[in-house]
Formats: C-alpha cells, structure tokens, sequence
C-alpha cells in the first residue's frame, strides 16, 4: 500500500471569509433568483383558460397578486425620480402638431366613441418581473442604491435579469385582468406591446380571450415604442428579436427593425425628453391606425411619461403604476397648424 501524506489547513468558513461577507446579499439575491427564473422559463403561461376545478382560488390569487408595504415603499421613491425633467417635457409636447387629451372612460366629459379623433386605450402595466421580486428582496434587506449606477448594491443591474420575465405574483396580477376584458362592451380589436419579455407575457396573459382559438383577427403586435425608459438597468434591455419571435409565436414582431437592442445604452439612462420622443411618434402612428380600441401592454416609467409628460388629462390619471394594473381612456388627438 502507498502511503500518501498531506497536510491538512482548516479553512476559514464561507461565512467569515473577506469576499464572501462583501458579497453575501447579493450571491443569496441570484441563487433565489436563479431558483424562480428555472421555473419561469420551464413554465411560460399556455393559452388555454383555467379549468373550473383549478386549485387557485379567485381570492387566492388576489392575495397572492397584492402589493406589499415593501413593494409601495419602493414604488413612491421611483414614482418621485421619474417626475425629474417631466414639467420640460410636457411644455414641449405642447408645442408639437399632434395633441392627445385623455379622459376617463366613464368621465361625463369624455367625448363619445363615435368620434373621428377618438380611440379608446386600455394601458396595462406588466405584472410583477423578477427584477421587481429582486428589489423588494434587496430593500427587505435594508439595503439601499442609487438609481441608474453600475454597483453592488443595484438588483437592477443584474446580468441574470436581462429582460426578465414574470413571477407567479406576476402572472397571477395579469390573470386578474381577464374578467374585467369579458365583461369590456367593446373589445380591443388590437394589443399593443412592449417586445420585453414581461410585457408580451401579461398582455398574452390578460388579453388571452383575444387569441386563437376564441379570436383570431385581433392583431398583438411588438413595438419599440413602448418599451420602458431604459439604459444601464439590465432588466430593461430586450433580448435579441428571433429569440423573443421564438418564444411568442403569438406575437407579431414585424415591426421591430433591428435584431438586437440598439436603443440600449449600458452607459447611461434615456433622457426624459428622448423617452418622450419615443412616446410622441407611438401616438402618431396609434393616430392613423384604424382600431378604435386598443390596449397596450408596457413598463411603470414608459407609463408615468405618457400621463405626465405628453396627455393633457386630469391629476387622478397621473400617478404611478403599480404592476398588474390596467387604466382605461379615451383618447382625444387633435392635430393642430404648425
């Protein structure tokens, strides 16, 4: 028998070692990331209803789709960056030719469907991502960062969460959707959505009843557009488009001209006014399509910009988002002499 020797240096516990005290936040945030995203992608939403005899109750969903103390602490402090640069913006939208007024849908003041100049648009904000599940676990944490800066403390910089997709909070806040789209007198007779992964799933989940094989002549269709205010947040760079035209056959992708984000900038965030650009040429062209009810499936800042910074509307249609919720309007574009 060979003898080996060796010798033997206890090692210092994971628990104690420099690098990973500096760092242990953020490895647990990726290993409950990593657990849920499995899951995710192993599970996207199938297109058929519910059965009956589902184990989810109505009012286990609801409970399980709220938004916590964390989640709407969260929500103000962003809801107040976005508003930087929003008074500049809406100055000069109201100096553009095309001038879009909204109303609520059930505003005496609100015009009549019947009009020439008037759509009716159901704006949805995605359900609950796994950047937003990332935050809320970092905040849980008590730990803080700035927005828009590349450091350790940020979740939403994560390389992991590139164009994230939905939680099943997420999914279960799209569901609770649908009854309000069946009991809609008009239906959207096309879906408007951001080509984020988050934004395709809950409008393909709240807006199921329009799909094949209950409907096959309303259009869901990818626009660049409406994608969130982005740049340096990893969540909000979109994948490339024959992965995502891949994974959604259901989606329309013919209008997104690039295979890979170019609007995207690691170095930097957009600009109020150059979201608000974005913003402007979607109402041009939401403008001149013929559909007089539309929905539109995008991202909490995309959302905050339109009713802030280009809609002339009331104050109660202003603030911010939450995830899974759905504001119905009516439009009113008017085109004014340049």
């Amino acid at each position: 028998m060979v003898s080996r020797s060796f010798s033997y240096r206890r090692s210092t516990p994971l628990s104690r070692a420099p690098y990973f005290a500096k760092y242990d936040k953020l490895i647990k945030s990726i290993l409950v990331f990593c657990l849920f995203a499995i899951f995710t992608r192993a599970f996207t939403p199938k297109m058929s209803p519910p059965s009956t005899g589902d184990a989810t109750t109505s009012a286990d969903m609801e409970s399980s789709a709220a938004h916590d103390a964390i989640t709407l602490a969260l929500a103000k402090k962003e809801s107040a960056e976005h508003l930087h640069g929003m008074p500049e913006l809406y100055e000069e939208m109201r100096r553009r030719p095309l001038l879009v007024k909204a109303f609520k849908v059930d505003d005496p003041k609100a015009p009549p469907d019947d009009g020439e100049n008037v759509k009716t648009v159901h704006f949805l904000r995605h359900g609950q991502g796994f950047h937003n599940l990332m935050a809320d676990l970092a905040k849980a944490e008590g730990r803080d960062w700035v927005q828009y800066t590349h450091t350790p403390e940020n979740p939403y910089i994560m390389p992991e969460i590139l164009d994230a997709p939905l939680t099943q909070k997420g999914r279960n806040q799209a569901r609770l959707i649908q009854p309000r789209i069946a009991t809609l007198p008009n239906k959207p007779e096309l879906v408007v959505l951001s080509p984020n992964c988050r934004a395709i799933q809950t409008g393909l989940i709240a807006f199921q009843e329009l799909l094949p094989p209950t409907n096959s002549n309303v259009p869901f269709l990818a626009h660049e557009m409406v994608r969130e205010e982005n740049g340096v947040h990893t969540c909000d760079k979109r994948r490339p488009t024959s992965q995502a035209a891949a994974e959604f056959p259901q989606v329309d992708f013919s209008l997104i001209e690039t295979e890979e984000d170019v609007i995207f900038r690691n170095d930097r965030r957009e600009t109020k006014m150059e979201i608000g650009e974005r913003i402007y040429k979607f109402m041009e062209w939401l403008a001149d399509r013929p559909e007089r009810h539309v929905a539109v499936s995008s991202h909490s800042g995309w959302l905050m910009t339109v009713f802030n910074g280009i809609l002339e509307c009331e104050e109660s249609l202003k603030p911010w988002f939450q995830t899974g919720e759905m504001r119905s309007v009516k439009l009113v574009f008017t085109k004014q002499e340049e």
